[in-house]
């Protein structure tokens, strides 16, 4: 920050948010370097980070058009689903003259909704994670808990792949879906499942239907963030969701 001296100040000279960018840390940003005399300039092309979604790229990058026209531009590295982007592509950012068709366009709200977080029942809030007692193995609480009666929707909190969907034994019934960031999300004590393991979903997507399976009290949704798939490297499930802008 500027220090504040008795010295008249100079003008501040004001950059576009990507110029900014690209003179503040830069290689931290996975942002490529410009070449030298062409500072201040947009940077082309863009490296995909672990997390990242076209809509929060288009956002950060303010690429006109929205994350439609960065797909469209990126259509052939990135293939069919604009969900799925993985770390390491390298897209571009000039996407003057890539029309989006009107396919795109009309799917647009859907697509864009699984760029999002959500959380995983709608109209309540969830609690108990690390909570001590004899009840659990592990000696405390590895999730929250989201009071709902039998039968209530339950849908993943964002994109990403389901790599269990069965029996959990003392969990029931439960889903668990693997993130593009790394992290895992739970679904446990379902009364039903509606998808199955490979398979694609979206922020929203209906995963299954809340019940009272496994080892409970009572019917309700207990969730889970882990940072792998595995028992025991569970995160706080709410703080996580509230990181990714979840009003809970």
């Amino acid at each position: 920050m500027s220090g504040r001296g008795r010295h008249r100040r100079q003008p501040i000279r004001r950059l576009p948010r990507a110029a900014a960018l690209l003179t503040v840390g830069a290689a931290g940003l996975g942002l490529p370097l410009v070449a030298a005399g062409t500072a201040g300039a947009a940077p082309a092309s863009y490296t995909v980070a672990g997390g990242d979604t076209l809509y929060r790229i288009a956002v950060d990058h303010e690429v006109e058009g929205g994350w439609e026209q960065l797909y469209e531009a990126n259509r052939e590295v990135i293939g069919d689903d604009p969900t799925r982007i993985t770390p390491g592509l390298e897209l571009s950012l000039d996407v003057e003259g890539a029309a989006a068709p009107a396919a795109a366009v009309a799917e647009s709200a859907e697509a864009a909704e699984s760029a999002d977080y959500v959380a995983p029942v709608s109209g309540v809030s969830g609690g108990g994670y690390g909570n001590a007692g004899a009840l659990w193995s592990s000696g405390y609480h590895t999730g929250a808990d989201f009071p709902v009666g039998t039968g209530t929707q339950v849908v993943s909190i964002a994109a990403g792949e389901v790599v269990t969907a069965g029996s959990g034994g003392s969990y029931g019934n439960e889903v668990v879906v693997r993130h593009a960031d790394g992290h895992y999300s739970q679904y446990a004590h379902l009364s039903s499942i509606g998808v199955s393991v490979g398979q694609s979903v979206g922020a929203g997507d209906q995963l299954g239907l809340s019940g009272a399976t496994g080892n409970v009290t009572g019917p309700h949704l207990h969730f889970e963030v882990r940072t792998g798939p595995a028992y025991g490297s569970d995160i706080d499930p709410m703080a996580y969701l509230r990181s990714h802008g979840v009003s809970i």
